[in-house]
């Protein structure tokens, strides 16, 4: 078995253009695509955030951004249809604004 430095012994070779671009392309490399949803899981989703606005309940909604997806707890605080944004404050009174293009699940949560 060899047992060597592996990169660590090659970077001295190499021009930090290089370094950087290979850097670059590990963290490209690990980006999300985003999915597609279909006609009944946007009426599912639809069903669930009407739930949550009418009881006042907790949801978790996952959405992209970034190159990511990534999931907000909080409680619906109303729609922005000019903007076709989802307005959602979290448990630490933050308020994230959500594209509904973006949105991949919605769940509600247990309290």
């Amino acid at each position: 078995m060899i047992r060597d430095r592996g990169r660590i012994k090659w970077t001295s070779m190499m021009l930090p253009e290089h370094v950087k671009l290979l850097r670059d392309w590990v963290k490209e490399d690990r980006n999300e695509q985003k999915k597609i949803i279909d006609e009944q899981q946007l009426e599912s989703m639809n069903e669930v955030l009407m739930e949550a606005v009418e009881f006042d309940q907790l949801v978790a909604i996952t959405h992209y951004q970034n190159h990511n997806y990534e999931i907000v707890v909080g409680k619906v605080h109303h729609w922005d249809e000019l903007t076709q944004k989802l307005h959602v404050v979290d448990r630490f009174e933050e308020v994230h604004h959500i594209a509904m293009v973006d949105i991949a699940d919605v769940r509600l949560m247990d309290m």
